[in-house]
């Protein structure tokens, strides 16, 4: 039984080899760390299913900028940005132009904030 459709169902490879959020299909689903994520074709469901670390967001999926201001937040699959080869996504547009102002900056934020934005409550 797959958790929570991840991406809201967009194909996380697709970031990386087509540079934008593409839909992925329910046929092509692979669960990884209690969510289900979908792909647009096999392809990119088997190179996810031989490197899910490569391919899946960071932070859990949550809002980067959120997360690095101490706060756990909601996405939406077209506000990304994919950093040294890692996909951050962001609650929306606005918030990823206050993102990219710092983007190193955030990522080490985000990675310090960790352990209490994992128990604070999800903000939508």
């Amino acid at each position: 039984v797959f958790g929570k459709t991840a991406i809201h169902g967009y194909d996380p490879v697709a970031y990386f080899t087509d540079r934008k959020p593409e839909k992925g299909l329910a046929k092509y689903a692979y669960e990884y760390k209690g969510s289900k994520f979908l792909f647009a074709s096999a392809k990119n469901e088997k190179a996810f299913a031989a490197n899910p670390e490569k391919y899946a967001p960071q932070f859990g999926g949550f809002c980067a900028f959120g997360r690095a201001n101490g706060v756990k937040a909601t996405t939406q699959p077209d506000a990304f940005s994919v950093v040294d080869g890692k996909l951050y996504l962001n609650h929306d547009s606005n918030v990823q132009e206050r993102w990219k102002e710092d983007v190193k900056g955030n990522i080490s934020l985000g990675d310090k904030n960790w352990p209490e934005v994992a128990k604070a409550p999800l903000l939508h």
